[in-house]
């Protein structure tokens, strides 16, 4: 979720628990080998044995259509010992599919496949080399040929966005097409897609087949989503959307993201940061809406610090 779940989102909401592994925003490549410090920018993780300050690790995701380019700049990322390095077929913004990267690439499972090879063979054995996917670009026709071109790759796991590219994020997310997926190919396999609650959790994990689910945009909504999806894992207790973490401390994990925000964000966007967070969590929390009618047209960092310092919560975490 390139410009919001970024490692400052990442820092707080693992903090929370159920996260057994996080994906990093894609990183760029494109026609030269980046220095060190450009991977430390988007992964500071990689500082810290490539896992949060929580302890959860961390894959450092690449992007891009040169196997040869890719390939080197994943032998450069080795160095820094990421926890692994995953390969973006995914992502479906028109600027990226325009040059010719993301999602765009699924109309050409041999390329593909090439990427994930030379990624595969340019990296030390012991890091593991994934990649995520979505059905295909304007329809899902060759979904299966891009999966098996992935699994012949090398590729240790695939995480599946259950879209093409032309669904966008519009619902459905097509389960069942993963399950279909899984006929055609033995390595291990992640669903995603319209994870939004315990119960979206619970049938897809029945429609796929999949044991394992990576949530984005369900888990920045509900901060604790996948601390009730293990809660039920472990106890059979389904809990409500909210129930998973209370309000006071969200509040406190609040004021942990602020300072990150503050260290690394320009002033004059540091507002706008908080408020995309509260504008996601408003559809569960009732205290969110009321969080971000309070801040919809506050613009000064300064107004912020003085209203987070006003919350009060119970406990801050460490």
């Amino acid at each position: 979720m390139e410009g919001l779940l970024d490692h400052t989102l990442r820092d707080v909401l693992t903090r929370v628990g159920g996260v057994d592994v996080c994906v990093s925003e894609f990183i760029r490549v494109t026609h030269t080998v980046l220095p060190r410090r450009a991977f430390v920018r988007v992964v500071p993780e990689l500082l810290n044995q490539s896992r949060t300050p929580a302890g959860v690790p961390v894959k450092v995701q690449l992007l891009g259509s040169d196997p040869i380019c890719l390939a080197d700049n994943a032998a450069a990322l080795a160095e820094l010992a990421p926890y692994g390095i995953d390969l973006n077929f995914g992502c479906p913004a028109k600027t990226v599919n325009q040059h010719r990267g993301g999602a765009v690439l699924l109309d050409e499972p041999e390329l593909v496949g090439r990427i994930v090879a030379a990624v595969r063979r340019a990296v030390p054995a012991h890091i593991p080399v994934s990649a995520k996917m979505r059905l295909g670009y304007n329809d899902d026709a060759r979904a299966e040929d891009c999966a098996m071109a992935i699994e012949a790759a090398g590729a240790s796991e695939l995480v599946v966005h259950a879209r093409t590219k032309a669904h966008g994020y519009r619902p459905p997310a097509y389960w069942d097409r993963i399950a279909d997926l899984r006929q055609h190919v033995r390595l291990p396999m992640v669903a995603n897609g319209e994870i939004w609650t315990v119960t979206d959790a619970l049938r897809c994990q029945e429609v796929t087949g999949c044991d394992r689910l990576m949530i984005g945009r369900g888990m920045v909504t509900d901060p604790g989503l996948a601390l009730a999806i293990a809660r039920h894992r472990s106890t059979g207790e389904s809990l409500l959307p909210g129930q998973g973490v209370a309000w006071s401390t969200l509040l406190a994990l609040m004021q942990v993201f602020w300072r990150g925000v503050s260290a690394r964000v320009a002033t004059r966007h540091r507002a706008g940061r908080l408020k995309q967070w509260l504008n996601y969590m408003r559809r569960v929390y009732p205290q969110a809406q009321l969080a971000f009618d309070t801040l919809r047209w506050v613009h000064d960092a300064h107004k912020i610090d003085q209203w987070l310092a006003e919350q009060q919560p119970l406990h801050t975490p460490v």
